[in-house]
């Protein structure tokens, strides 16, 4: 096996090809389809714009990296909301005991918390993105600082790619596009790679942001902001008054609008191009209406003499009593002893079933993943290879897949990135066998 200089490397004794194979992007997705790639013998050159591999990385899990969530492939394939059916193989073939696995094979310790979420024990990202790139180096992998502005294709096969740098082009006998979605740009996800798949003749299933805060014209949002609300219910309801989505946990006001993993999480049901939406949050999820009013009865009974400012300081945030207060109908300088059942109850529904109209949601720019991209029916599920140009393959959130919060999405740029980096490597046994 030649070093990192060399142009053709060994698998098992025979040269694999003395073609390059070419990633394009070095985020989560195309450092592990560079590292299966290498591992399988094939001589890699992975092109990344950034000045550093991962930048994506740095911000997953707000800087700890929520490397992948520990279930099964049945429960990784029920938290993918669209597309699910296309990523069955690659998750199967890679799923996440097999993510642990590879970085705790590169030193990266890991823990389990709560929801099955897997982080490093150092609550680092940057242990990740470590392990990721001394990998590539000790597999000699050639990493290029340039921006890939477009596919050289002949006779319905890639021969390269061109660059800023090499505008003149490299040649590769394969190329994995893993540049990633439109969700924060200033980490390199640009949109590149939808050109790039559009020139080679792919369908770009129209992205928008998906796990994507919320907005709302609701006044109550900017008379909360920076609340943040834990163990409460939401129920996103579209205009006919179905339920898209329900789950408990946490959220947040913004000056904006919503925010927050339910809020996130949410936003992967919705489609406000077709529908309109009402979050509906249930203050004290864990207790049902008969419950609730003794406790209501027991508190102002308690505090009968105080203003229902500070009587519903047992029961609420401070900044949530005039918001919550308001809706109810009851003047914050009322007497506990003096409050109406009638008010009582309008009290109780609030905060059962306190609503907020959503107006849409925040810019692609902003959301964690995006949702829409290469459309999924022109690629090969079991390799990521693209139908219609040979050699040319994917991996990542470039493709039309996208899953909830918990580390699911990494998961999938794991999985797809390794069976694509698999999958090259037989490409190209297949094409030097052809060749002979």
């Amino acid at each position: 096996m030649t070093g990192s200089n060399g142009y053709a490397r060994e698998r098992n004794g025979t040269t694999v090809s003395r073609e390059n194979v070419i990633v394009v992007g070095a985020g989560a997705a195309g450092m592990m389809a560079a590292i299966s790639a290498a591992r399988g013998g094939a001589q890699v050159v992975l092109v990344e714009p950034n000045e550093k591999v991962g930048r994506k990385l740095y911000i997953t899990g707000k800087g700890r990296c929520n490397v992948t969530n520990h279930c099964s492939t049945e429960e990784l394939m029920a938290s993918i909301p669209r597309n699910g059916k296309f990523l069955y193989s690659a998750l199967s073939r890679f799923d996440a005991q097999a993510t642990m696995d590879f970085f705790q094979g590169l030193g990266v310790k890991l823990k389990v918390e709560r929801g099955n979420r897997v982080f490093p024990v150092s609550d680092k990202a940057a242990d990740i993105i470590d392990a990721l790139f001394f990998e590539l180096r000790r597999l000699g992998v050639e990493l290029r600082r340039d921006r890939v502005t477009g596919l050289k294709l002949q006779d319905g096969q890639v021969v390269g790619v061109t660059t800023q740098h090499s505008p003149q082009g490299l040649e590769a006998g394969c190329v994995i596009l893993a540049t990633g979605g439109a969700s924060y740009p200033r980490t390199g996800s640009t949109g590149d790679g939808y050109r790039l798949a559009q020139q080679a003749g792919h369908e770009i299933v129209p992205v928008r942001g998906s796990l994507v805060p919320l907005e709302s014209s609701d006044p109550c949002c900017k008379q909360m902001q920076g609340l943040s609300l834990r163990n409460v219910e939401v129920r996103a309801k579209n205009k006919k008054g179905k339920v898209v989505y329900q789950e408990l946990g946490e959220m947040l006001f913004t000056h904006f609008g919503l925010s927050g993993p339910l809020v996130l999480s949410a936003s992967a049901h919705m489609n406000f191009q077709r529908d309109h939406y009402t979050l509906h949050i249930d203050l004290k999820p864990a207790l049902d209406e008969g419950k609730l009013d003794a406790r209501l009865v027991r508190d102002f009974t308690d505090r009968a003499n105080q203003n229902m400012g500070n009587a519903l300081g047992g029961l609420l945030p401070q900044s949530m009593i005039p918001v919550v207060a308001g809706r109810a109908g009851i003047p914050l300088d009322t007497k506990a002893h003096d409050l109406r059942r009638e008010q009582r109850r309008n009290l109780l529904e609030t905060l059962k079933d306190f609503s907020v109209e959503v107006s849409g949601p925040r810019p692609v720019e902003e959301a964690i993943v995006t949702a829409g991209g290469v459309k999924v029916g022109e690629v090969d599920p079991k390799t990521m290879q693209s139908k219609k140009v040979q050699g040319l393959f994917f991996a990542g959130e470039l493709l039309d897949v996208d899953a909830y919060t918990g580390g699911f999405n990494l998961q999938i740029a794991w999985a797809t990135g390794w069976v694509a980096g698999q999958a090259v490597t037989e490409y190209l046994e297949k094409k030097d066998g052809a060749a002979q």
